[in-house]
């Protein structure tokens, strides 16, 4: 008689396993943690005796060559393309446009082999609305709708794609990992067996998440861990739409994709260098400066909205979503010490035009000057654009890529951009005719203004 699998218990919190139910792990201490599994899943300590170490130097690489998704805002985000094998895991919120997206890609990317589209979420006939109304009339798409992973790894032995989309990674089920879709057990098992398979036969899968109200993904933190990239999709209160990654394994994750929501899907943006522009005026609205912005591999002219009103409790509170709230209170200190200006009584709102989220150092200077701006009741002339970072004692640092900002500037339509000295000491002041190379903030108030 064929001996009956044996059921165990294993922590999803450290993976400590127990041959009964617990409601406290022994090993982490972690409460209700013990997921019920079977035995014969677990490696045999035959089998682990017969793993064995790899020399380093003993190892041979295959350099797998990178196709394009068909998309070039997508291409940039993953560092250049889809790598055959990689795992992706991207994330947002309900309605954004993450499955229009992955449609996209499955439309576009420039390879012939066969696409498997999981949908746990949606029946085949939606998914078709779908495709008809993106255009999509590609031949080797292959949908699957189920919310059992069994099925789904049967289908990849099946049809071997080249790419695999799941949407989403919370509808499967693994019965070794419960019964219940969308626990941090369930998702951290199906995003590894899943994430194994396209490695072990070069299958690029991407892998959609849901994300919590707070805005992040959805789930245990581990399924982060699991994949080679992890992507972001947000919004602002247009239609526009930013990608961006927080993890990447065959790229940087300074890039980020832009894209507008339109009638027929999402449509990349052409010009996005000027894109985030408050438009031509013949002069600023006080409190308005623009940043020249180095984001991944290109620069964005950003226009820095601040807003300073005598504070309602006695003091200072920032209002400020796109650029982080301590950062603009460091900037306004700076301003308060060197140039004698008073933030300490005013609420200080700031905004960013567009709805793009910063984090660039060299923003730091145009920051400063939308606040300079808006509490000296002056405005900035329309020509200047400002880049560099600021130091506590009111310097302005460095940034990467001055040059490159510079020629941005000029191109759409600056005649200065104030900053610091060349990073590499390669350009002398006057080498480049729009770059005015300023050592401090008070020294660049002067020139602004004058």
């Amino acid at each position: 008689m064929a001996k009956q699998d044996r059921t165990t218990y294993i922590c999803s919190s450290c993976h400590h396993e127990e041959p009964k139910w617990l409601g406290r792990c022994p090993a982490c201490g972690a409460w209700n943690t013990f997921q019920e599994a079977s035995a014969s899943r677990l490696p045999s300590a035959q089998h682990i005796k017969q793993i064995s170490s790899i020399p380093l130097t003993g190892i041979t690489t295959v350099d797998k060559p990178r196709f394009s998704s068909g998309i070039e805002e997508v291409d940039r985000v993953l560092g250049g393309g889809i790598v055959p094998g990689m795992s992706v895991l991207i994330g947002g919120e309900p309605g954004i446009g993450k499955s229009t997206l992955l449609m996209s890609v499955a439309s576009k990317s420039e390879t012939k082999g066969t696409v498997l589209y999981v949908s746990g979420e949606e029946s085949p006939q939606q998914i078709k609305m779908r495709a008809d109304r993106l255009g999509v009339h590609r031949d080797k798409i292959e949908l699957l709708c189920t919310n059992d992973l069994t099925h789904v790894l049967t289908a990849l032995e099946k049809l071997h794609p080249v790419i695999l989309i799941v949407d989403s990674i919370q509808t499967l089920i693994a019965p070794e990992a419960g019964t219940i879709p969308g626990t941090a057990n369930q998702i951290k098992y199906c995003a590894l067996e899943l994430a194994e398979w396209g490695r072990n036969h070069d299958t690029a899968s991407f892998l959609v998440a849901h994300v919590t109200k707070d805005g992040m993904i959805a789930g245990p933190k581990a399924a982060e861990h699991i994949v080679d990239v992890v992507l972001m999709f947000e919004q602002n209160d247009t239609d526009a739409r930013f990608l961006r990654s927080s993890k990447n394994r065959f790229g940087s994750v300074d890039e980020v994709g832009l894209f507008l929501m339109g009638e027929t899907g999402l449509e990349e943006i052409s010009d996005s260098s000027g894109f985030f522009l408050g438009g031509k005026r013949d002069k600023n609205p006080i409190g308005v400066a623009v940043a020249a912005t180095w984001e991944g591999s290109r620069c964005l002219m950003v226009e820095i909205q601040a807003l300073i009103v005598p504070g309602k409790s006695g003091f200072s509170r920032v209002y400020s979503e796109r650029i982080d709230a301590s950062r603009v209170s460091r900037i306004a200190a700076i301003l308060e010490k060197h140039t004698g200006i008073v933030f300490s009584d005013q609420d200080i709102y700031v905004n960013v035009a567009g709805g793009i989220r910063l984090t660039e150092p060299g923003i730091d200077l145009s920051l400063a000057m939308a606040l300079y701006s808006a509490r000296a009741n002056v405005d900035i002339p329309v020509s200047v654009a400002f880049a560099g970072e600021l130091s506590l004692a009111g310097e302005i640092r460095a940034v990467r890529r001055m040059k490159q900002r510079s020629k941005t500037a000029q191109a759409m339509g600056f005649t200065r951009l104030l900053g610091p000295a060349d990073i590499n000491q390669t350009s002398q002041p006057g080498d480049e005719e729009s770059w005015c190379m300023v050592p401090d903030v008070r020294t660049c108030i002067k020139q602004t203004f004058s």
